[in-house]
């Protein structure tokens, strides 16, 4: 399975990787106490930037053609505002979560076709320059996922944690 159908996703799935690689790595050691604090009850905190990351995951699933659901999709589902009123998974429940996930989504990309990843997926961004097909989506999700890594990258300071490793995990093969 090395070796995809489209060579679309041979610069797609180096970066899939590294992003488990990082979603792994940029939580490493954070309480679960520390992961639901907020600076300033401006931000959101780490449970909603981690849970909006599996969720990505998902999405790039079923644009694929994968019918797995998030269990946690009503809170984190297109980026929807934290509310904290809810009650939010834990960093180990939605750790779960992604693992359940991303081998499945690995295997995806690499059976997916030109001809699908060339396939209308219109989202209503109505951007002029950016053509609304499944590829574009996987690279929208791949961005995305870049920017919440990131972004509890930053918390991980914010809150007194030593910056993230780049250590890579080899038997993380998703």
């Amino acid at each position: 399975m090395d070796t995809p159908k489209s060579k679309k996703m041979e610069l797609v799935i180096p970066a899939y990787r590294m992003h488990s690689q990082s979603f792994m790595n940029v939580l490493d050691g954070i309480s679960e106490e520390d992961a639901l604090k907020r600076i300033e009850n401006k931000t959101n905190h780490i449970v909603w930037m981690a849970g909006n990351f599996v969720n990505m995951r998902y999405g790039l699933g079923w644009v694929l053609g994968l019918r797995a659901e998030d269990p946690y999709s009503d809170l984190f589902f297109q980026g929807k505002a934290l509310d904290e009123s809810f009650k939010y998974p834990t960093l180990t429940e939605l750790k779960e979560n992604f693992h359940s996930i991303s081998a499945k989504v690995y295997q995806k990309l690499h059976e997916v076709t030109d001809e699908e990843l060339d396939e209308i997926f219109e989202i209503g961004m109505n951007i002029p320059f950016i053509k609304e097909t499944k590829l574009n989506f996987v690279g929208m999700c791949i961005g995305r996922e870049d920017y919440l890594c990131g972004q509890i990258g930053l918390m991980r300071r914010i809150l007194n944690y030593p910056g993230m490793k780049y250590d890579v995990d080899e038997n993380l093969k998703y």
